[in-house]
């Protein structure tokens, strides 16, 4: 009888209070956390020949914080940034187990890199208003 109330009282709990999402604030300041480290890691500690010179820019994490995107600018030509999204994705695994260690998470996120192409929208857009400022002068 006890054992069947307790039942009871639990499943109440459970649907008053259900599992959510973590809020967003929180989201924000992980995701943050994240992009510190993996700056750090990227310049620091790997090795690879293929990682040529990267700027971490955004990290976008998933509601279940279980993926994040690594968004990197890299310079140099297509050949210099396609060697280093090679060399960033082979690593990806050992970046994700040492941000999960720095950060002491209980389960440490899938590290995806994905080129970040705001900057070279930027000046695309930039090169378009000059010439338009130039041709109407």
């Amino acid at each position: 009888m006890g054992c069947a109330n307790f039942h009871f009282l639990i499943s109440n709990f459970f649907l008053q209070f259900p599992i959510m999402a973590p809020p967003q604030w929180r989201i924000a300041r992980l995701a943050e956390q994240i992009r510190g480290e993996v700056a750090e890691i990227v310049i620091g500690e790997l090795q690879d020949p293929r990682i040529g010179l990267v700027t971490v820019t955004q990290v976008v994490l998933s509601p279940d914080l279980r993926h994040a995107r690594v968004l990197v600018t890299v310079l140099g030509d297509d050949e210099t940034r396609n060697s280093t999204l090679e060399g960033l994705s082979s690593a990806a695994g050992f970046v994700s187990h040492e941000v999960g260690r720095r950060l002491q998470l209980r389960r440490a996120p899938e590290v995806v890199f994905v080129p970040d192409r705001g900057a070279e929208a930027e000046l695309k857009i930039e090169a378009l208003l000059r010439n338009l400022k130039d041709s109407g002068s």
